[in-house]
């Protein structure tokens, strides 16, 4: 079992200390002899140790920054929802896949920030603006909030507003078992709930310092007792050998430790692509990887941007879509797959 993260180094802006959350942070890791030292922002934190790019970089994931967000102006986060919610940024996992390897670049520290009734104020707003319509706010787009949960509690605080919110929704997804602090929260529904699942062969190689995909699930079944609208990501779905057992077995495990009856379950599909940044990045952190970036075996997609990424050919993208789709009618006949991309 992977133990809740425990920062070795943690970083604070003095204005953390307006803040009922930034004081309660900042005296509990006094308190555990954690060293603390000031920064003047949260995007800014030098002097972390280590010799080498890769030694800095472990260093980094294993520090916390308590800070302000200050740019309260929320990122789009098309399609699943209209905006980003930051609650935190960073992730303590050590995937090598995942896109955070090249947005965060070198600042892969974890930050929580702390000013959450201004971050609601705003969120309020939004809602505001658009309706009648719903409003969907995104909280994982460049954190998993689960993972820090134990320590800010931003996110169960999170989940009951948007109880109180009846033209808005919350939603994120999170690769990790801890889960247990917010199966009490009032939440009515407006919770979109969901787990990030993979074959265990992604999961070992992959996804280090993550909550073992057998975790994940038992997590999932207490949440889906908890009355949350439940979802699962399967990403990024990979091809490598028996790629389609090991798809098959999941959803089959999946479906054992769920309850019979679930309403409005819903799947996301993901296949794997890397751009060449984002291979050149890798390789530097994880040089022993075993990740497949051989970019004569994929094909090219433009991105948004001008982006070049490499994926699967069209007939290896058939084949996935397929088989995952079809896995999912036979253990889930009542879910609905929202993608595949």
């Amino acid at each position: 079992m992977v133990k809740p993260f425990k920062p070795d180094l943690v970083y604070y802006e003095p204005g953390a200390l307006k803040y009922p959350l930034g004081k309660e942070l900042v005296k509990h890791f006094k308190n555990m002899n954690i060293p603390m030292k000031m920064t003047t922002s949260h995007n800014r934190v030098t002097g972390l140790p280590g010799k080498t790019n890769p030694e800095k970089y472990r260093v980094a994931k294993r520090t916390l920054v308590i800070g302000v967000r200050k740019t309260l102006t929320f990122e789009p986060s098309k399609p699943s929802a209209e905006y980003a919610i930051p609650l935190a940024t960073g992730c303590m996992g050590h995937c090598h896949y995942c896109y955070l390897q090249t947005t965060l670049g070198h600042r892969p520290y974890i930050r929580i920030y702390v000013n959450l009734d201004e971050i609601f104020a705003q969120t309020e707003k939004y809602i505001r603006e658009r309706a009648p319509e719903i409003t969907r706010f995104e909280a994982a787009c460049t954190s998993d909030p689960v993972g820090i949960e134990h320590i800010s509690g931003s996110l169960k605080k999170a989940i009951e507003f948007m109880a109180e919110q009846p033209l808005g929704r919350l939603r994120f997804v999170t690769k990790y078992a801890h889960v247990d602090s917010l199966l009490d929260a009032h939440h009515a529904g407006h919770t979109h709930f969901r787990f990030s699942i993979n074959a265990d062969y992604v999961v070992k190689n992959f996804e280090p310092g993550t909550s073992p995909i057998n975790e994940r699930v038992e997590a999932a079944g207490k949440v889906a007792k908890a009355g949350y609208p439940l979802g699962f990501i399967i990403a990024p779905i990979m091809i490598f050998p028996d790629w389609e057992e090991q798809y098959t077995e999941l959803l089959a495990n999946l479906s054992r430790h769920l309850p019979k009856q679930l309403d409005n379950l819903t799947f996301e599909l993901i296949t794997h692509r890397y751009t060449k940044t984002a291979k050149r990045i890798i390789e530097e952190r994880y040089p022993k990887t075993k990740l497949e970036m051989d970019e004569e075996k994929r094909k090219k997609k433009w991105g948004r941007y001008g982006r070049v990424k490499y994926v699967y050919p069209n007939e290896q993208m058939a084949k996935l879509e397929k088989h995952l789709e079809n896995s999912i009618e036979k253990y889930f006949p009542n879910a609905k797959v929202l993608y595949f991309t």
